[in-house]
């Protein structure tokens, strides 16, 4: 925020402000007023009143600013005010207002007032309604006893004037009239939950019963036929307005924050006594047929919902058995996604489902108590109900899963509806006076014409959530190439299974270059599966089936096996390469895949030192005491350890300084780019340096050029490996491409340097 400017929301409240001041000096001057002459009181309630509503007004200017959702309404309310202000202006601008008869000229902007001060509080509680009949008749009940309650106790009395007043007075009794009739709306809409409840709505409620009182103290003033100055009621007037403004500018929340409660038995009792009250009561005024009239309306809405209550409990019992709706959130279940599922996929209807799962939850019961946790789930239930149309289902299907059930197979416009869940889901949520926020992931997917079955609906949008989940994604659309568990999956696992037992994986190598002297210093062992049917398949085919199936140990005991014997019979016919061998971490820390290793080596006579374990720095994240000891048993068996990826993991410099690492590998992505980015470029330049100063070599892989191989070999890195030198091959190819390249070599006088390793250079 810039220094010194003041937001609107902060000029809203300041000028709120004033308007109290205002208030509160129109009640300090108002016993002054009382004995005061008329002229006197004229020149001092006059400029009050003006500045009263300058200051109400431009509260509201500034609340439409700081709330453009609400313009419509508050502007109404703006309007209301304005009126009321003009016939204000009109009837005090007469040289003697207690001589003018009523009603007079501006009487007419008054009425107009309170049309339009109708028609804001529409506009401003106009909200979604999800009402039962039992509802809607708790609502009467509260609505009747609440008339009944304001006609006898405010306007009865006003009514026995009827017969001495005519038609002026008939006119002036609407003022009250129309107060009772607002502050029931009022009433009513918190009642079906257009508004918050009575706590956040008793400034408004009140606002209407000072209004009430004024408008029919008012009233018992005209007897004689026209106004008298009374400071009484601008002082309540007054008060009146100030506590509607306030109640109006206070900023509405976007997303409910609590949860709405239904009204206890004592309203409903409360209120049936006072229309018992009104039956019992003797005829007094004009008005009591009309009070009678209201008064059996509640009892009857009294009665109808007893019956709704014994009904009710009359099916508690088979209810309960039978429940399609969850305990806490009395949202619909699990049973009932699947029903409207099923019902719309038989009837070939469009049918999109999310299934949304909070992220962190656990957290909130582990540190707050499950009390808290239930608030929670209450929470972002209605959250997600109160946004949401009726024709889309909210469900809970349990724990802290949701479903919504959509009727459109239209992918943009769910992917939209999810995106706006989780905007109000993440808003932040007071628990126990602790203010926290909660994210969560969505799965979502659509019907397809082939669909019969609701529980495949399920499981496809639940792993579009976990992959949303794991991916930090917030939502993301069911793909087949999310689908870990599909009957295709599950075969190619039981398919490498039996592969890996058949012996139809085999290792290609890469060559490694030095690339001071250009002679091949080493190979980097890569799986393939020779497939009986898809010929040779790439890791990226089956490594992500054999980590889901549990394959990893059986693959990588038969991947060190098969290394293992390459090398013997590479060393049978003279040669000694160094080849790097991929341990995934899992297999590192398990305590049975290095001692096998070791056993192997031993008993094919192969020297340690030829061979090189690539590990990712991820080794060093979940357990680093425990990975030290292993790479400190791999240095005490001669074996080379080199860090794969290094640059896209953990890249701490504390492993890099006490741990026995011979070899950091620069992952490919600052390789490629080291022409493009100056950043990639400087970063390789860096390792080189802080490599070479801790007694490592430094191998760069993915060089697909010989501009990338030419600055590589300038900034000194030792070892090059990449398509641009070679391809990854069979190991029956991979002699004769050795002897090839040390004759090229050889042909064209490059010379060798004495730490090359091997007879031709390996």
């Amino acid at each position: 925020m810039t220094v010194g400017r003041r937001t609107p929301e902060a000029i809203a409240r300041a000028l709120m402000q004033a308007d109290w001041v205002v208030t509160v000096l129109l009640f300090t001057i108002c016993p002054f007023l009382i004995w005061a002459s008329s002229d006197t009181a004229q020149s001092l309630l006059t400029p009050a009143l003006t500045i009263f509503f300058i200051t109400l007004l431009a509260s509201l200017l500034a609340a439409i600013v700081a709330q453009p959702k609400r313009r419509n309404s508050l502007g109404l309310l703006t309007v209301s005010v304005t009126l009321w202000a003009a016939g204000s202006a009109v009837l005090n601008g007469t040289n003697n207002p207690d001589l003018t008869k009523f009603p007079s000229p501006g009487e007419w902007w008054f009425l107009a007032s309170y049309v339009v001060l109708a028609a804001y509080l529409i506009s401003d509680g106009a909200r979604k309604l999800n009402m039962t009949i039992a509802a809607w008749l708790e609502t009467i009940v509260i609505c009747g006893g609440t008339a009944c309650l304001a006609g006898t106790s405010l306007v009865t009395p006003v009514a026995s004037q009827f017969s001495r007043g005519g038609a002026a007075l008939l006119l002036a009794l609407l003022y009250p009239l129309i107060d009772v009739m607002l502050g029931v709306l009022v009433i009513a809409q918190v009642m079906v939950r257009a508004r918050n409840g009575i706590r956040a709505s008793w400034p408004l409620i009140l606002s209407f019963a000072v209004f009430t009182y004024a408008d029919a103290h008012f009233v018992t003033n005209l007897s004689s036929g026209v106004y008298k100055t009374s400071a009484i009621n601008d002082c309540a007037w007054g008060l009146a307005f100030t506590l509607l403004v306030t109640h109006a500018c206070r900023p509405k929340p976007e997303v409910v924050n609590a949860v709405p409660r239904r009204q206890g038995p004592a309203l409903l009792v409360g209120a049936g006594i006072v229309a018992l009250t009104v039956m019992a009561l003797p005829r007094s005024s004009s008005l009591s047929p009309y009070l009678v009239a209201i008064a059996l309306v509640t009892l009857a809405a009294a009665g109808g919902r007893l019956v709704v209550a014994l009904r009710d409990a009359n099916r508690a019992t088979e209810a309960f058995a039978l429940a399609r709706s969850d305990d806490l959130t009395h949202l619909p279940n699990r049973r009932a996604v699947l029903a409207i599922t099923e019902s719309r996929m038989a009837n070939n209807q469009p049918l999109a489902l999310m299934i949304l799962d909070l992220n962190g939850f656990k957290d909130v019961n582990d540190t707050l108590g499950h009390a808290a946790g239930d608030t929670v789930l209450q929470l972002i239930a209605h959250r997600m109900r109160d946004l949401l149309t009726d024709d889309i289902m909210v469900a809970r299907l349990g724990g802290d899963e949701f479903a919504t059930v959509l009727m459109t197979n239209d992918e943009i416009a769910v992917m939209t509806i999810a995106q706006d869940i989780l905007r109000v889901v993440r808003q932040p949520l007071t628990i126990e006076g602790i203010s926290i926020t909660i994210d969560a992931s969505i799965g979502v997917t659509v019907s397809a014409p082939t669909d019969t079955r609701s529980t495949e609906l399920l499981r496809r949008a639940d792993v579009a959530m976990y992959k949303a989940k794991i991916t930090r994604s917030g939502a993301l659309l069911y793909d087949a190439t999310y689908d870990h568990f599909s009957r295709e999956k599950l075969g190619i696992a039981e398919e490498l299974r039996k592969g890996i037992l058949d012996r139809q994986l085999v290792l290609w190598y890469q060559p490694q270059i030095a690339a001071g002297t250009q002679r091949i210093c080493g190979l980097e062992a890569l799986v393939r599966w020779k497939h009986p049917v898809e010929g040779i398949l790439s890791p990226a085919a089956f490594l992500p089936a054999a980590r889901r199936a549990g394959l990893m140990p059986l693959l990588s005991e038969e991947v060190a096996r098969l290394a293992v014997t390459d090398l013997a019979a590479w060393r049978s016919r003279g040669l000694e390469p160094r080849v790097a061998l991929n341990v995934a971490p899992p297999e590192l820390m398990s305590g049975v895949f290095l001692p096998s290793l070791y056993a192997q080596l031993e008993a094919a006579a192969i020297p340690p030192s030829n061979l090189v374990i690539e590990v990712t720095e991820d080794s060093f994240i979940n357990e680093p005491e425990r990975a030290r000891e292993i790479l400190m048993d791999i240095r005490e068996h001669d074996v080379q350890i080199s860090i794969d990826d290094y640059g896209t993991g953990f890249s701490s410099l504390s492993y890099l300084r006490d741990l026995p690492v011979q070899e950091l590998k620069v992952d490919r992505s600052f390789i490629t780019d080291i022409n493009r980015d100056p950043r990639s470029r400087m970063i390789v330049a860096s390792t080189v340096q802080m490599a070479h100063a801790l007694g490592m070599r430094l191998v760069a892989e993915g060089i697909e050029d010989a501009e990338t191989a030419a600055d590589l070999v300038a900034m000194g890195v030792d070892v090059l490996q990449g398509y641009h030198l070679s391809k990854p091959l069979p190991p029956e190819q991979v002699e004769t491409w050795v002897w090839q390249w040390a004759s090229y070599l050889d042909g064209i006088g490059f010379p060798a340097s004495s730490g090359d390793v091997g007879n031709p250079g390996i």
